[in-house]
């Protein structure tokens, strides 16, 4: 099971990456809103497996700098 999701981890990475690359070609402009489209929904369903396969989620603290 945690193969499974290991693998459409995988694919949305790599589909990610893929958009990303196309974004810096020359497209049309129904190209870009369409792959910019695409992108987004790609990203969602990454963070959704995400947190769906790995429930534990780490937040760090923002720690106060001191000013320079």
């Amino acid at each position: 099971m945690l193969d499974e999701y290991l693998a459409r981890i995988r694919a949305h990475r790599n589909n990610i990456h893929r958009y990303r690359r196309l974004l810096k070609s020359n497209l049309s402009d129904v190209e870009r809103q369409f792959i910019e489209k695409r992108l987004t929904e790609e990203q969602a369903a990454l963070e959704s497996l995400s947190a769906e396969t790995f429930p534990l989620a780490f937040s760090l603290r923002k720690v106060d700098m001191p000013a320079s």
